[in-house]
């Protein structure tokens, strides 16, 4: 009961903050820490490697991040980014990216046999640029500590083991579909928006993210149902895409071109 009341309290004290899109944030875990834990896991990873060793991939990856970053910096000023970013290109098959608070970024080496283009690489690294920008771990992490805390609260108030057990498993249930899932899909869409214009604004081709995630669809196979997914299906994705495409493509015709090949 007592790490209920304190974590409520908590929540009622800091209110909510805004992320760069300006949506309605709670984001509770001191800066300080997610960066440690950040900057832990990226060091874990690096020793488990392998990690891919050839100067010319490195290359690649580490210039798009780096004008990324760059651009990241100039479409949101108001935004407090790490000063040095690590990028690490791992030696795994799968095609995908990650960022992790504090400024670390990996790249899997599979995810360039998908990746056709630059700019199809740039999508992947902004959209994970925009998870950092965003805050989302911070988001989540706070989230699942007040789903945590709601269990802990029905597991002391129930009568009985036997009333308890169904109640805590429902709940937990609904906070899996009714919070966490759907958290994380405005997670995904809101990064595919500020990939989408970090991109742009680095002097990719923003277009080449349509591209890119109708590769990822090729490749994916069959997805759950949306509302059982924690990510967007790859048509909703692409739609949204689209949709922003316009603004995003104005903000190239302004833009130094990239000079990552």
């Amino acid at each position: 009961m007592r790490l209920f009341l304190l974590v409520t309290a908590i929540l009622l004290l800091a209110g909510c903050d805004q992320t760069p899109t300006g949506r309605q944030q709670l984001a509770l875990v001191p800066e300080a820490l997610m960066s440690r834990m950040g900057a832990d896991a990226f060091e874990q990873m690096r020793q488990q490697g392998p990690v891919v060793t050839e100067s010319a991939i490195n290359r690649q990856v580490e210039c798009i991040a780096r004008e990324l970053v760059a651009a990241a910096r100039r479409h949101y000023p108001q935004v407090d980014m790490p000063d040095e970013w690590e990028v690490a290109v791992f030696d795994r098959s799968s095609p995908n990216a990650f960022a992790l608070p504090g400024g670390r970024i990996g790249v899997h080496a599979g995810l360039l046999r998908v990746a056709e283009s630059p700019s199809q690489l740039a999508a992947v690294i902004g959209h994970e640029i925009g998870h950092v920008l965003a805050d989302h771990g911070n988001e989540r992490m706070t989230q699942q500590l007040g789903i945590k805390s709601a269990l802990l609260l029905v597991g002391l108030l129930g009568e009985g083991e036997l009333a308890q057990e169904p109640l805590q498993r429902a709940l937990g249930i609904g906070a899996r579909l009714g919070i966490a899932l759907p958290f994380s899909r405005t997670h995904e869409e809101e990064a595919d928006l500020m990939g989408l214009m970090i991109m742009a604004e680095a002097g990719f081709d923003p277009a080449q993210s349509v591209a890119l995630w109708r590769n990822m669809a090729a490749v994916g196979g069959d997805q759950p149902p949306e509302f059982l997914s924690t990510h967007p299906a790859h048509e909703s994705r692409i739609g949204q895409l689209k949709e922003y495409l316009p603004e995003a493509q104005g903000i190239r015709e302004t833009a130094v071109p990239s000079s990552c090949s």
